[in-house]
């Protein structure tokens, strides 16, 4: 972790949350989202809190502090600390998992739109001998993951998704 206020770990966050704003990853959340209580409060700075502490490299509640680190209160404002990130999460029920789950789907095709990667699929696909179709493939696995000394180990379940159409060649995202 950098403490220097001058330094950034994490200077890539700047155009992947700048992508996540303009798809409307906060409002979605904000809109979706219903955790009760105040620590449901600003549900969606905390979840864009959440997917930029995973895009710099944080795997747990504790590695979230990296947003708050050196320079990155100049860059991003509103980056929760780790402990009431951690409350948010654990006042999860089943119901606000598959709330999460609807905001993700939403999110997904919003960067899609954003992104512009799959312009072109049925525009014109006669003259250039392309379907009007893309073919979507979505895997899942679980990916085995040891602990400190390999005394520990559990599994990490995650998901890899590849688009292909005639007109615009592949597409992969993974999660």
């Amino acid at each position: 972790m950098f403490d220097d206020p001058n330094l950034v770990s994490s200077a890539g966050l700047v155009p992947a949350l700048a992508l996540a704003e303009r798809a409307g990853l906060r409002e979605l959340a904000d809109q979706h989202l219903t955790v009760p209580t105040d620590k449901g409060a600003n549900a969606g700075l905390k979840v864009t809190s959440l997917v930029a502490g995973m895009v710099a490299g944080a795997d747990s509640i504790d590695d979230m502090a990296l947003l708050r680190h050196g320079g990155m209160g100049r860059m991003f404002t509103g980056a929760y600390a780790p402990s009431t990130l951690g409350s948010f999460l654990r006042s999860f029920t089943f119901g606000h998992i598959r709330q999460l789950d609807a905001v993700a789907a939403r999110f997904l095709l919003a960067l899609a739109g954003v992104a512009r990667l799959f312009t072109g699929i049925g525009e014109g696909g006669a003259e250039l001998g392309a379907e009007e179709y893309a073919l979507l493939d979505v895997d899942d696995t679980v990916i085995e993951v040891h602990g400190y000394a390999k005394q520990t180990s559990h599994g990490e379940i995650g998901q890899a998704a590849v688009v292909s159409s005639a007109c615009r060649g592949q597409a992969v995202a993974s999660s």
